[in-house]
């Protein structure tokens, strides 16, 4: 047995990321990136964390060096900006410490910090001293007419405290006056730019969130349930009942390593074009494999995993995609296709996964029974059966796909095409 872990644990997680950018090293320096608002009043913006994220970082032109901080920093598209200088624009209140979450700039030898928790401490005092944050729901004034507080009982809170609340303030977004958390987070941003204050540089707090946590995830339930937020919520609901109880996946049941050592279930991921990664499905393999025993739970398992996998890589959170393939080279489809091995893989993917299909192709099928499949299929909803591609054209799986035609042709086939582009399967696989 090698060192790898057992266990998939599945590939995401609530718990944030933290990134804090600096322009200290140049205070007139560009970020980079185009910023998306999220103060419109929109129920898809209900479990975000701030009013602004990053929408969009430009590639850089000719491979030259980019001169930007969002380069340097390493920002990524849907990164939530969710504090200026230690003042907090939040929609809601950090659910974990600082202090426990990852900082991903920490290796980088860009920033004083020092000196910038000085500067954003002094900020906080004089703001709290002055009383004038009306927006601040975390540092309210707790004296009381005429009676003040109880010397012996009142302890103030301090300065790393003040600093802490003022850091996580939340900001309520107005409903009759949308983009107005989104203008003040702007105009914070651009007069500290403007002071050019060596002593106080603007100073970015951005949290970073995986592809399935509710952050990203909801937009997609509540997509595919056609903008019904009850119903949405119950089907998200019902999907953190499933992760819980379907993970961690032990990686070493022989059955399922009899499926990833024949790579019955595997990935195709070129990276051409914009296509998705692939899930690929040797239907022929599978069936021979069930002769006799129950894999259905292996299958199961083993088309999570690698769907987790490629959806984790997904490079925009915001909407991960994968394709789904399904070799059906030597299975009589008049007599030997198993249906119930679809609607099993069907039934797991649709509720816990919406919204991430880009195309499920099912290759060959002789044209005289596309009918017949499709018939087969019925048990797929109308909406996810528009994604289904059934064809013997090799030229349209490719198309589809976004595979190279003459390379498939150079290996021998599409099985010989997957096994050159294996990438993850690997290590999967755990030897006796």
């Amino acid at each position: 047995m090698n060192n790898r872990s057992p266990l998939f644990e599945g590939n995401s997680s609530e718990r944030p990321s933290i990134l804090t950018i600096s322009f200290a090293s140049d205070p007139t320096a560009s970020l980079g990136v185009q910023l998306a608002s999220h103060d419109n009043g929109l129920t898809n913006e209900m479990f975000l964390p701030g009013y602004a994220s990053v929408g969009g970082v430009p590639d850089d032109n000719d491979g030259a060096e980019s001169t930007t901080l969002a380069s340097k920093f390493g920002v990524k598209v849907g990164d939530y900006l969710v504090a200026v200088n230690g003042e907090g624009f939040r929609r809601f209140p950090p659910d974990f410490p600082e202090e426990e979450l990852e900082e991903l700039a920490a290796d980088l030898d860009l920033i004083n910090l020092s000196s910038i928790e000085e500067g954003e401490q002094e900020d906080a005092e004089n703001d709290n001293n002055e009383g004038n944050d009306s927006d601040d729901d975390s540092n309210n004034d707790n004296t009381e007419e005429g009676g003040g507080h109880d010397d012996y009982s009142y302890k103030p809170p301090s300065p790393e405290e003040q600093k802490r609340q003022l850091k996580g303030r939340v900001l309520h977004a107005n409903s009759s006056n949308p983009g107005e958390v989104y203008d003040k987070l702007l105009t914070k941003i651009r007069q500290v730019k403007a002071q050019r204050d060596p002593s106080n540089p603007l100073v970015l707090s951005l949290e970073r969130y995986m592809w399935d946590s509710r952050v990203h995830s909801w937009s997609r339930f509540l997509s595919a349930r056609r903008g019904n937020v009850p119903e949405a919520m119950t089907m998200i609901q019902a999907h953190e009942r499933w992760r819980n109880d379907f993970f961690p996946i032990d990686l070493t049941n022989p059955s399922l390593q009899q499926v990833m050592k024949a790579h019955a279930v595997s990935e195709v991921d070129i990276g051409e074009g914009g296509h998705a990664a692939v899930v690929y499905i040797d239907f022929a393999k599978l069936q021979m494999m069930a002769t006799g025993q129950d894999l259905s739970l292996d299958v199961v398992q083993a088309f999570v995993v690698y769907t987790e996998t490629l959806l984790s890589r997904s490079p925009d959170p915001r909407r991960p995609r994968t394709s789904q393939f399904v070799d059906l080279t030597g299975v009589n489809l008049k007599q030997g296709f198993k249906v119930n091995m679809l609607k099993k893989l069907y039934r797991t993917f649709e509720p816990n996964y919406p919204e991430t299909l880009e195309k499920m192709v099912m290759y060959p099928v002789p044209k005289a029974l596309v009918s017949v499949m499709n018939a087969m299929l019925s048990f797929v909803n109308e909406y996810t059966r528009k994604k289904f591609v059934i064809t013997d054209d090799l030229f349209v799986v490719c198309r589809e796909l976004g595979w190279n035609l003459k390379e498939i042709e150079s290996c021998g086939g599409v099985r010989s095409y997957m096994k050159k582009h294996l990438k993850h399967g690997l290590s999967f696989v755990f030897d006796e």
